[in-house]
């Protein structure tokens, strides 16, 4: 994720995080507590290159790809591997919803409709901004409204179906 963000342009650590924060995060959340510790591992490995650049008595440090940085990104985009990692912890307590009592754990079906609505309108309204997104950019944000939606629906449809065979 680091590499692709500087591949645009050098960024601070705290550029990359607001950065993963409006878009990323949706699939690929990272902390200022992961992002600073990667950031000099892959300087450490010459694959970003750090330079002070402080604002007043502020330090801050920017970074910028190397060029075994780029050939890095470029053989992992280039990679057909299909790893996946998800951590759903709304699905996880569904998951162990049988220690409660039963409404209760209909709840948690409901809950879980009503945080993916609540990121469907969040997508919804990045997705009406103005301007137009790289395509493959688009293609994301593409998925990420369509999982939502799905979601909830499955959400309504298995509530519904939990009722029905209490």
């Amino acid at each position: 994720m680091i590499l692709g963000l500087l591949a645009d342009r050098p960024r601070t650590g705290y550029e990359i995080k607001q950065i993963v924060d409006r878009s990323t995060r949706f699939f690929w959340a990272a902390s200022y507590g992961q992002i600073y510790p990667e950031l000099r591992r892959l300087e450490a490995e010459a694959l970003v290159e750090g330079k002070s650049a402080p604002t007043g008595k502020r330090a801050r440090r920017v970074y910028s790809l190397t060029e075994k940085g780029r050939e890095a990104l470029l053989r992992w985009l280039r990679g057909t591997e299909t790893r996946m990692e998800m951590r759903d912890e709304s699905l996880l307590r569904i998951f162990f919803a049988d220690a409660l009592p039963r409404e209760e754990a209909l709840n948690l079906l409901r809950g879980r409709a009503m945080g993916f609505g609540a990121a469907l309108a969040e997508l919804r309204a990045i997705d009406e901004r103005p301007g137009e997104d790289p395509p493959f950019v688009d293609l994301t944000l593409r998925y990420g409204l369509d999982y939502c939606e799905w979601v909830v629906n499955w959400c309504d449809q298995q509530e519904r179906r939990l009722r029905r065979s209490a």
